[in-house]
């Protein structure tokens, strides 16, 4: 791809380097702009550069947050002692799509998976441990993807959680196994949140 412009050409290659634009799109998106007025640019350039500087992590879910607790941590009509396991902050932004979930998340941000050096050290196990102990928490839903990582990761968590008085659940088999549960569609999470089972029997029926 040829460029007359050195200026068009950086920005085309900047935009390129996120997940899933080729160059072509790139340009598609660059030239977009080029045909906006410079205030409208300048605002979604320097949104991009505040949501960088300012954002934060919750410190007690782990989910993106203006504050030191998100909105949904500090939304006091929500039910904080059902307490919801994701993988990822996509995750949450996919339940919480459903509108059939009223509880507050987790995020460990990842999976346990030995093949791609990811152990359960790298992830916000510990703090998701301490939390239910400290915590009027009632129930757990694992709503992790259904994979044999995400299993794995469900049993280690359940084996450390082992005589802590609370309920284990997992999202029922509506996802299919293997699959990402961020790509699921809404209907048929919702209906995976509402039929939860007990941990113990998807231990040994589903893995």
């Amino acid at each position: 791809m040829v460029f007359s412009s050195t200026l068009l050409e950086n920005a085309v290659n900047e935009f390129a380097k996120l997940p899933g634009i080729g160059k072509k799109t790139a340009l598609r998106l660059v030239l977009h702009l080029i045909k906006q007025n410079e205030k409208e640019v300048r605002f979604f350039s320097e949104s991009i550069a505040k949501m960088r500087a300012e954002i934060k992590f919750c410190s007690r879910c782990h989910n993106i947050s203006d504050k030191e607790l998100c909105n949904i941590c500090s939304n006091t009509l929500r039910k904080q002692e059902i307490l919801c396991v994701v993988e990822t902050i996509r995750d949450v932004i996919a339940i919480e799509s459903t509108q059939q979930f009223n509880g507050i998340y987790h995020v460990l941000g990842g999976i346990i998976s030995p093949l791609d050096g990811v152990g359960p050290e790298q992830l916000q196990i510990d703090s998701l441990i301490e939390r239910v102990q400290l915590e009027k928490c009632n129930e757990i839903i694992f709503a992790l993807s259904p994979t044999i990582q995400g299993d794995t990761t469900i049993y280690y968590i359940s084996k450390k959680l082992k005589g802590v008085p609370v309920k284990i659940t997992t999202i029922a088999r509506g996802i299919a196994f293997g699959g990402e549960l961020e790509f699921a569609d809404e209907m048929t999470l919702a209906k995976s949140i509402s039929n939860r089972i007990p941990v113990e029997n998807y231990i040994v029926t589903g893995s």
